[in-house]
Parts: structure tokens; C-alpha cells; sequence
């Protein structure tokens, strides 16, 4: 049985837009997170109030993080991949 790669590899003509993109994500991200940790090391209480119902701080914020890393995936995804067929695009015409 003869296996190869099931798809060709170019050049990735996005990849510094893509990097750039990514990074600035992580920091937005990074900021978000050390909000919730200085607020969980300085203001502990603040943490145990209640803010969703009867749910605390704490598990809507820490749920929220996790929402919050899902989505912003998804928009890295997208946004890369139209990155990519812009440049493809420009590059054939």
C-alpha cells in the first residue's frame, strides 16, 4: 500500500499575520486571567460573592475563562483561514 500525504504543504505566505494575531490573543487572554488571579490572591472575598443567580464569582469567572479561550480559538481559526485564502487568492491572479 503506497501512503502519502494526504494533503500538498506550500509556503504559508500568513504565517506573520497569523503569529502576530496569535499573540495578541494570548495577551488579551493573559490580561483576563491575571485579573482573576490577582482578584483570587488580593480580594478573595469579592470571589465568593454571588454574581449569577446563586452561582459565586469564582465558578462564573472560571467558567467564563474557559468559554472565553473556546471562542477566541474559533476566532483565530477563522480569522486565519481567511488570511490564507486572501494571500492564496492575490498570489494566482
Amino acid at each position: 500500500m503506497l501512503h502519502e500525504p494526504a494533503v500538498e504543504i506550500g509556503a504559508d505566505y500568513a504565517s506573520k499575520k497569523k503569529t502576530r494575531l496569535g499573540i495578541i490573543l494570548f495577551f488579551v487572554y493573559a490580561a483576563i486571567y491575571a485579573a482573576f488571579v490577582y482578584i483570587g490572591l488580593v480580594q478573595t472575598d469579592l470571589l465568593g460573592e454571588k454574581a449569577l443567580g446563586n452561582v459565586n464569582l469564582a465558578i462564573v469567572y472560571g467558567l467564563g475563562l474557559i468559554i472565553l479561550a473556546g471562542v477566541m480559538g474559533f476566532v483565530y481559526n477563522i480569522a486565519c483561514s481567511r488570511m490564507e485564502d486572501k494571500l492564496k487568492g492575490g498570489l494566482k491572479r
